[in-house]
C-alpha cells in the first residue's frame, strides 16, 4: 500500500511538472474527471449563438460535430453585419477583404485556406481542402482558383459600410487595435457529438486594416484551432500573432492531456502568452476548450472574452471566460 501511494504521489508530481502547472491547477485530475454533456457545442463571442443554433438542429437530431462546426461559423461568414467575420468583414489597409478559415475533425483530418479572397465561405472551402486534395491548407489565389473548381462563386465582400468605415480609417491610417473590439476577429466552434466525436472550426476576416497579406493565426491548425479526439479540442481568439509564437490553441489540448481541465488548460496558456510578452497593451487572447468527456471551459488576457454553448441542458447562452486579475 505504501509503495503504490508514493507511485500514485510521484506520478501526479511529473504531471504538474510536465504542464509547468502548479499543483493547486491540477486539482481536476486528482479529484477525478467531470462529466459534461454530449452533444454540446461552444462558439466564441457574441456571434456564437447564431452559430450555435445553427450548428445544435444538426447535434440534436444526430448528426455530427463536423457538420455541426460548418453550419454553425457559416452564420456569421454570410452576415453582412458582423464586422470580424467573412462577407461584411473590414478590409485590410488597401481596402480588400481577406479570409482565413480552418476545420479539424476527431481523426486529425484537417483543412484550412488563408488570404482567400472574393468567396463568401471559406470554411466550406477548407473542409474541401481536406477532403478532396492530399494538402492541408492553400492560400491566396490557389486557394481562390480551388474554391471556384469546386462551384463557389466570386463575388465583393466589401460592403457599403465596410468600404465607408475604411475610406474614414485611411483619414488617419492609424493602426491601433482596441482589445474586445477590434481584435476579437475570430469566431472559433468546437462541438462534441452523441458519438462522442470532436470537431472544430475557426474563420475570421482578420485584424481590421492590417497589411495586406497579412495571416494571423485563425488558419494555422495548433494555433487558432486544434483538436484530437483522444483528448479535446481548443480554439483561440485575440490577437493572432501572440498565438502563432505560443502555439496555443496545441499547447491547450496538450495540457488537457496531462490531465488539466479545459479552464485550467486555457489559463495556463494565457499565463505563457503574458510571460512572453513584454507589453500587454490591448494584447487581447482568449482560449476556449471542451474536452471528450463534455466538459468546456476558457480563460483570457483580460476581461470581456465571452461564448456561446448549447447543450441539452441549459439551452443557448453565453457565459463569460475567467481572466487574469492581477498583474
Amino acid at each position: 500500500m505504501e509503495n503504490n501511494s508514493r507511485r500514485n504521489f510521484i506520478k501526479k508530481l511529473s504531471v504538474a511538472s510536465l504542464a509547468g502547472a502548479s499543483i493547486p491547477a491540477l486539482s481536476f485530475a486528482m479529484e477525478g474527471k467531470a462529466k459534461g454533456n454530449k452533444p454540446l457545442m461552444v462558439s466564441t463571442w457574441n456571434h456564437g449563438m447564431g452559430a450555435n443554433e445553427a450548428g445544435w438542429e444538426i447535434l440534436k437530431n444526430g448528426g455530427s460535430a463536423l457538420d455541426a462546426v460548418e453550419a454553425g461559423v457559416r452564420v456569421p461568414e454570410g452576415d453582412p453585419m458582423e464586422r470580424s467575420v467573412g462577407f461584411g468583414g473590414l478590409p485590410d489597409r488597401e481596402g480588400r477583404v481577406t479570409l482565413d478559415a480552418c476545420i479539424m475533425d476527431h481523426e486529425s483530418q484537417c483543412g484550412a485556406v488563408a488570404f482567400l479572397q472574393d468567396i463568401k465561405h471559406p470554411i466550406s472551402v477548407a473542409r474541401l481542402v481536406m477532403e478532396k486534395t492530399p494538402h492541408v491548407m492553400l492560400v491566396g489565389k490557389g486557394a481562390k482558383q480551388f474554391a471556384l473548381s469546386q462551384g463557389f462563386k466570386e463575388e465583393n465582400l466589401l460592403t457599403e459600410q465596410s468600404r465607408k468605415d475604411w475610406e474614414e480609417w485611411k483619414k488617419k491610417s492609424k493602426y491601433q487595435p482596441v482589445i474586445n473590439i477590434e481584435n476579437h476577429d475570430t469566431i472559433g466552434s468546437l462541438a462534441i457529438d452523441s458519438k462522442g466525436n470532436l470537431a472544430g472550426a475557426c474563420t475570421t476576416s482578420g485584424a481590421a486594416y492590417k497589411l495586406h497579406g497579412r495571416v494571423g493565426d485563425s488558419p494555422i491548425i495548433g494555433a487558432g484551432l486544434f483538436v484530437d479526439g483522444e483528448v479535446g479540442a481548443a480554439c483561440a481568439t485575440g490577437l493572432g500573432e501572440a498565438v502563432i509564437r505560443t502555439a496555443g490553441s496545441a499547447i491547450v489540448v496538450e495540457l488537457m492531456r496531462q490531465g488539466l481541465s479545459p479552464k485550467d488548460a486555457c489559463e495556463e496558456a494565457v499565463k505563457r502568452i503574458i510571460h512572453k510578452h513584454k507589453d500587454l497593451t490591448n494584447l487581447q487572447v482568449g482560449f476556449l476548450a471542451l474536452n471528450k468527456d463534455g466538459v468546456y471551459g476558457g480563460y483570457s488576457v483580460y476581461a470581456g472574452f465571452n461564448w456561446a454553448v448549447v447543450d441539452n441542458k441549459g439551452g443557448n447562452r453565453m457565459e463569460d471566460a475567467e481572466y487574469k486579475k492581477e498583474w
